[in-house]
């Protein structure tokens, strides 16, 4: 169910980035001989990697923030043995049902540094890879 969450987000956001590329590159490639999976991987890649970095980031951030479909289809323990237990889910249990305020933000606080990291992280590889 969550797997299609960001699917038809993801599908335009990719299909404008597409659509962006100037046509004028492929048929240079195609006068060189290029053939059609060169061109994907040489021109097609490259010029979607700020989209991808874009849609990634956003598609992690989403995937970090899960909470009503757990909460709904496993309660506020995650189900059995806290199989479907979400960092959201985690800090929404121990802020309001425990009454933990300041662990439930330390949870929050600690869920935007590994999401703040990770972005970083991602940029330095997309940037690294484009100079």
């Amino acid at each position: 169910m969550v797997v299609w969450r960001w699917t038809g987000y993801n599908a335009v956001i990719y299909l404008a980035g597409l659509q962006s590329i100037p046509q004028t590159l492929y048929e240079a490639a195609k006068i060189d001989g290029a053939s059609g999976i060169q061109s994907f991987f040489r021109i097609t890649i490259p010029m979607l990697r700020p989209v991808i970095l874009f849609t990634v980031i956003t598609s992690t951030i989403g995937g970090m923030q899960l909470f009503t479909e757990p909460q709904i289809l496993m309660g506020n323990d995650g189900g059995a043995g806290a199989a479907g237990m979400t960092i959201v889910l985690y800090l929404y249990r121990e802020s309001f049902i425990n009454n933990y305020f300041g662990y439930g933000a330390a949870v929050g606080w600690g869920m935007f540094l590994i999401i703040a990291l990770f972005s970083i992280v991602n940029w330095k590889l997309v940037q690294g890879k484009s100079s």
